[in-house]
């Protein structure tokens, strides 16, 4: 994808909006991880030693209790204002003054008087964080005059927030399609993820295999189609892969299953050997009675090939000849493309496949290894197998969207180069 960055734009002097992912997990109005600040940081810095006036904003869903985080619509979030403790950005902006040498302001709004003051008074080399995006129902619903406000704030539009760039909110899109900013780029978080991930899924080095896992085939329908059509072998495995055991006729007992999409799966079984291609499913499995409860209780657990499930068991991992299936052909993969567990790697009896799949991609040798996102992402960092890829993904949704074929409403609308 060629699209122009900010090193390709002068932001001397310049009013930068950076729409950032500062969508961070936070307990009792404490940061408890950091990374997507960390993450930001090399666009803020970069903008900032080259004598920006730097205006950043985000929306933020995870300061929320866990209860409410499925009822955070804009709508019940401009209800809940008066409760600020609760969704306020300012933690971020603290945590920032003490990375970026006290340089950093915060707005008590996005479009009121305090961020307007705070925005004009910038000075070349400093930074404002908006409060957030999320107590405006103009921010999902995409109104003109909201962004037509954002817009005043900035001569350049800057999206480094990867993780929302599927969704066409107004400050990840609207802002730009609507005419209101004229010279949109990306940061260098966007930058990477288009340089690695995407122009590994369309040029990718041969042989190129992708693995699929997690728990439904219905949440990846497009996914297993579109990398079928780009990659050289397919490997199925987690609760998804269970589907497409059944579709080839064994039991699978209480294993999940998608049965309305059984008919699918025999149709990508087809695809995949009318076009020459390998599709690889588990050949063995761990199985218990129970899910576990809580999800790292111990449990007890045998392995079985993959056509002798019983009725009454449940496939939760894969076995250790399918780990070894999986391994070997990722060990000779020029590109690995992963997105989704093999098992319930939560539980250490049942990360076995996980820790398998990420072993093979960490000593697959002078190949370009990229984590997806989401849970396998959290899984290589739990593994300790994170610095050994070559890229793990900043966006979860936003990947497999990327993994589908899908137009990014926050990438198609920046400045293409020259």
């Amino acid at each position: 994808m060629n699209k122009k960055s900010i090193t390709d734009v002068d932001v001397n002097g310049k009013r930068v909006l950076v729409r950032v992912d500062f969508n961070v997990p936070m307990k009792d109005g404490k940061i408890t991880d950091e990374n997507r600040i960390m993450g930001a940081l090399p666009t803020i810095k970069y903008l900032m030693e080259h004598n920006a006036k730097v205006v950043l904003c985000s929306q933020a869903v995870e300061a929320l209790p866990a209860e409410e985080q499925a009822k955070a619509t804009a709508e019940y979030i401009e209800k809940a204002k008066g409760d600020a403790k609760k969704f306020t950005l300012k933690p971020v902006a603290d945590r920032l003054n003490q990375l970026l040498d006290n340089k950093v302001t915060f707005a008590s709004d996005v479009v009121g008087p305090d961020a307007e003051k705070k925005v004009a008074a910038l000075k070349e080399g400093e930074c404002v964080l908006l409060e957030n995006l999320r107590f405006y129902a103009g921010e999902e619903g995409r109104d003109p005059e909201f962004c037509k406000k954002l817009a005043s704030y900035c001569d350049i539009y800057v999206n480094d927030a990867f993780g929302t760039a599927h969704r066409s909110h107004a400050s990840t899109a609207a802002i730009v399609e609507q005419g209101f900013v004229k010279t949109a780029v990306c940061g260098f978080l966007i930058q990477k993820e288009l340089e690695v991930m995407a122009d590994s899924l369309d040029h990718p080095v041969r042989p190129f295999v992708a693995v699929l896992g997690g728990a439904k085939v219905a949440d990846k329908l497009n996914v297993i189609s579109n990398l079928l059509n780009k990659c050289d072998t397919l490997i199925i495995g987690g609760g998804m892969a269970y589907t497409f055991v059944k579709a080839l006729g064994y039991e699978i007992g209480k294993s999940l299953c998608d049965d309305e999409k059984i008919g699918y799966c025999k149709d990508m079984m087809q695809k995949a050997k009318d076009m020459g291609k390998k599709l690889l499913l588990p050949v063995d499995a761990v199985i218990a009675k129970d899910f576990p409860n809580p999800i790292d209780a111990p449990i007890e657990v045998k392995t079985v090939a993959i056509d002798k499930i019983p009725a009454d068991m449940e496939a939760l991992d894969i076995g250790e000849a399918s780990r070894k299936l999986f391994a070997d052909a990722i060990k000779g993969a020029k590109t690995v493309v992963w997105n989704g567990p093999m098992g319930v790697f939560e539980n250490p009896t049942l990360a076995k496949g996980t820790i398998a799949v990420a072993q093979a991609m960490a000593e697959a040798k002078d190949a370009t290894t990229i984590i997806g996102g989401g849970d396998s992402a959290a899984a290589v960092q739990q593994l300790g197998f994170a610095d050994k890829m070559t890229h793990i993904s900043t966006g979860g949704g936003a990947s497999l969207e990327l993994m589908e074929g899908k137009v990014l409403p926050g990438i198609a609308c920046l400045n293409d180069k020259d």
